[in-house]
């Protein structure tokens, strides 16, 4: 990304046009030991004149690793000088500045496929595109594209042979990340709080990693400028002060929950505070254990109901919580609470919504269609807001 003029509106800065803001801390919230890698990092707004609300999202434009974007280069057999045109780019530029800022390097398509096997000179990787791109094969393809990235087809298919630009026209942009804020504006007046979990893992013998998380974790040193925006979203905490909140953030999904409360102590909300978080190990994955421990003391949390999925036989998670609340929990929400959900939107946001339908259908003796309603109006009352991903 070119250098922002500091004379720039601060309107100016969004998707396109991206502040360049310093990373100026980059800590562990997890504990050595845990089987996860999640940070909290602090991003310096300078004097962008960016603003945010709580329930809002940074963007960041991460870079591909070096490693990955050199061996595909050498698969090539091209320099990285050459001149080449990305998805919806108006310019040529580098192959090798395509291939770090602007190009998706995971994510091969079944498409992907067709090419490689319109392009291999041998026999028998031609027959195995092909045998993957039979109607009965569908199963054992979506496996394989699963597995690989792009520079796994280059590594496994030698015999195809691209021109840079022809290899570019296969990839798609390189798109921000958003990230929840974990911080109130109101409180951190210049800066952004994230928590972030680096994503790391293996498939077809390789190390993958998350782009941006990687690259923020691992490749900008405290100091240096990365390309943020904000992104704002219609997530958040109740206009009504005196409104309760109840807010249910396992993982990094408690990372909003965080600015929630910062905020509503601020700005004096009377509405009391009820937290559900989850991870798996107490002793390894508390995330803000200290700040929150502190708000109960305090009593500017309620209620905080932990669950942790690995600490016994039988794996608790933030629903069972819920469940084992019931009672309570529609007291709340009889009372007006508003109920807020985020994170992982395949699993727990499921979960948490069957959970919350059951509590409403039994507790408050509407059936199954009567808790159906009962949400259905939450959702237009603006009482039950989800940011799940």
């Amino acid at each position: 990304m070119s250098e922002v003029s500091p004379a720039a509106a601060p309107a100016a800065y969004n998707r396109d046009n991206p502040f360049l803001a310093r990373l100026v801390e980059n800590r562990m919230l997890s504990r050595p030991g845990s089987g996860k890698e999640t940070r909290h990092m602090v991003v310096d707004l300078g004097d962008s004149g960016l603003t945010y609300k709580p329930g809002d999202s940074l963007g960041i434009y991460g870079l591909n690793r070096d490693c990955e974007v050199d061996e595909i280069i050498e698969r090539l057999g091209a320099t990285g000088e050459e001149p080449v045109t990305p998805m919806r780019a108006t310019a040529a530029v580098p192959l090798r500045q395509a291939l770090t800022r602007d190009c998706a390097l995971a994510g091969p398509t079944k498409k992907t496929v067709e090419i490689f096997a319109g392009k291999v000179s041998d026999p028998a990787q031609k027959a195995q595109l092909e045998a993957l791109l039979a109607p009965e094969a569908k199963p054992q393809l979506e496996d394989f594209l699963y597995n690989r990235a792009f520079v796994d087809f280059l590594a496994e298919y030698p015999s195809a042979k691209f021109e840079p630009q022809e290899f570019v026209a296969m990839l798609r942009r390189l798109v921000p990340r958003l990230y929840s804020i974990a911080s109130s504006q109101r409180v951190y007046p210049g800066e952004v709080h994230l928590t972030v979990a680096v994503v790391r893992y293996e498939t077809n013998g390789r190390e993958r990693v998350g782009v941006c998380t990687s690259y923020l974790a691992d490749r900008v040193p405290e100091g240096e400028r990365v390309p943020v925006f904000v992104s704002h979203s219609h997530f958040g905490p109740p206009a009504d002060l005196a409104a309760d909140c109840i807010m249910v953030g396992p993982g990094t999904g408690i990372a909003p929950f965080r600015a929630f409360v910062q905020d509503r102590l601020v700005l004096g909300a009377t509405g009391r505070n009820w937290v559900f978080f989850g991870e798996q190990h107490a002793a390894l994955d508390y995330l803000y254990q200290d700040e929150w421990e502190d708000y109960v003391a305090k009593q500017q949390v309620q209620r905080l109901d932990l669950a942790w999925s690995r600490d016994q036989a039988q794996k608790i998670y933030v629903q069972d919580r819920m469940r084992a609340n019931a009672a309570e929990l529609w007291a709340w929400l009889e009372k007006g609470a508003y109920f807020y959900v985020c994170g992982d939107a395949k699993r727990m946001a499921k979960d948490v919504d069957a959970a919350l339908h059951e509590i409403i259908a039994t507790q408050g003796g509407l059936g199954e269609e009567g808790a159906v309603a009962y949400v259905k109006q939450m959702k237009k009352d603006k009482r039950y807001q989800r940011d799940v991903y």
